[in-house]
């Protein structure tokens, strides 16, 4: 039977094709090789132009250490990285992982605009589930119910306690804005039995400038506090505090808890400083908030034909990762990173940039995020391991461009290589979620106070144990 097979195929071969076709099976083993050959040349000539690029490139990497010794008279102090960061995210890794790096940062690009997956279009959507989470939003604004520790004015730390009677002001204005914000909205209630939540109405940013407390005070006070509750009201005992929160966005805010450690583990922390990497911080239970500058008035008009420069940066030298950024890119004539104050408005750059960077200093928390989306400037994020404020709502995906921070010498070509088009909409998404990176007084629908009562809708308890008529005293 496998001599027949072999002879009618022979015997087809032969007669059925004619002699063009069979002398193209002939060379087409040797037009593979060939073809192989060539391709395996091409990626080893880019390889090597990609090292050659990196070696280059990484030459900050050995000269930063000397740039810890810029005059501490006029910078701030530089800090480490925290000691509990891995080794192999630190900013002076071996330099020998660069060009791998980068080209995990092109995958990352690829990945960006669903190039990998095939799946362009979820990529493209500022929401993960826009129609879940409107209509979970929509029960939230119905039902969600927070009792709030009362406070007299008569009490010594009342301004610590109590919203402030003024117009919040500065970089951590979030914190106090949405304490105003709450305390006069629809979710408070003073029956506890309806509440979902309870609400701890200290200010870390009072009590940092508060004298009587001060920064190293802050722990006593929070434990302080707790203790009182506990005794006073029989709510935080019913749970351990799991349903109990307090807000916090100047990054003091992690050692709050630092003396109340079985509180720390069950009270929910609405944070502007949201970072894997202090214990404190557990993201399924906590959640992030952004950190807003207060503006008044709408948003600016804008177009993307004005903005020439690629990129921008200004703020202190107060981090490694901004030493890094200062010194690969101060001399660039697309990426501006200016250090300290600018004598141009700020707003001249945001409105001139395409991208605008979001580079970790002291803590990985700052303004820029918001004030880029303010102005209509794609955000860069430069801090590794930040848990982006609302991001199991927003695909920050389809309006942001994440970058490891090993990856500043190729900054640039990782933004040369966003099209035209990919460019448009990212900024066009910018411009969808920036109405959840303002504040509003008196706050509106789906701005950062409404955005940030539904990140904690979401980590309610499903559960609530109800008091009996004998515990409900005040």
């Amino acid at each position: 039977m496998g001599k027949q097979s072999s002879s009618l195929v022979y015997q087809i071969f032969q007669h059925r094709f004619p002699a063009t076709f069979k002398g193209f099976f002939y060379f087409l083993p040797i037009s593979l090789a060939l073809t192989t050959l060539l391709l395996i040349f091409i990626y080893i000539s880019t390889t090597a132009n990609v090292t050659k690029t990196h070696s280059q490139s990484t030459i900050y990497l050995q000269t930063l250490p000397s740039l810890i010794n810029i005059d501490q008279t006029s910078n701030p102090p530089i800090v480490p990285f925290e000691d509990n960061e891995d080794d192999n995210d630190n900013l002076f890794a071996d330099p020998s992982r660069t060009a791998r790096l980068y080209r995990a940062s092109q995958w990352l690009l690829g990945n960006l605009f669903g190039l990998i997956d095939g799946n362009d279009t979820n990529n493209k959507e500022a929401y993960h589930d826009g129609d879940i989470f409107l209509q979970d939003y929509k029960q939230m604004n119905k039902s969600l119910k927070i009792y709030v520790y009362p406070h007299s004015k008569d009490d010594p730390f009342a301004n610590v306690l109590l919203p402030p009677d003024t117009d919040c002001k500065g970089n951590y204005a979030s914190e106090l804005m949405f304490k105003k914000a709450l305390m006069e909205s629809h979710f408070v209630t003073k029956d506890p039995n309806e509440a979902h939540l309870f609400y701890m109405p200290f200010s870390i940013s009072s009590m940092r400038s508060d004298p009587r407390i001060d920064v190293h005070g802050i722990p006593d006070f929070v434990q302080n506090y707790v203790s009182n509750i506990t005794h006073k009201y029989p709510y935080w005992n019913r749970t351990g505090g799991a349903d109990h929160f307090y807000v916090a966005c100047h990054s003091i805010g992690k050692i709050a808890f630092e003396k109340a450690l079985v509180a720390r583990l069950n009270v929910i922390q609405l944070v502007c400083s949201s970072t894997y990497f202090p214990s404190s911080y557990l993201p399924h239970k906590d959640a992030s908030m952004p950190q807003v500058w207060p503006r008044g008035g709408d948003p600016p008009n804008l177009l993307t034909s004005q903005r020439k420069r690629l990129a921008f940066f200004a703020g202190a030298v107060n981090s490694p990762v901004r030493i890094a950024l200062l010194k690969v890119w101060e001399n660039d004539t697309e990426i501006f990173a200016h250090f300290g104050r600018l004598n141009t408005p700020y707003s001249e750059q945001f409105l001139g940039s395409k991208f605008c960077i979001h580079v970790k200093g002291f803590e990985v928390n700052t303004a820029r995020v918001a004030d880029a989306l303010f102005y209509g400037c794609v955000p860069i994020i430069l801090a590794n391991h930040y848990d982006l404020p609302f991001t199991d709502i927003l695909n920050w995906k389809s309006f942001s461009v994440v970058v490891h921070h090993i990856d500043i010498p190729v900054l640039k070509k990782i933004l040369q290589g966003i099209s035209n088009e990919e460019f448009a909409m990212l900024q066009s998404n910018a411009m969808r979620v920036r109405k959840h990176f303002q504040w509003h007084t008196p706050p509106i629908d789906f701005d950062a106070f409404h955005m940030s009562m539904y990140e904690l809708w979401k980590r309610r308890s499903v559960v609530r144990v109800r008091l009996t008529p004998s515990m409900e005293f005040m």
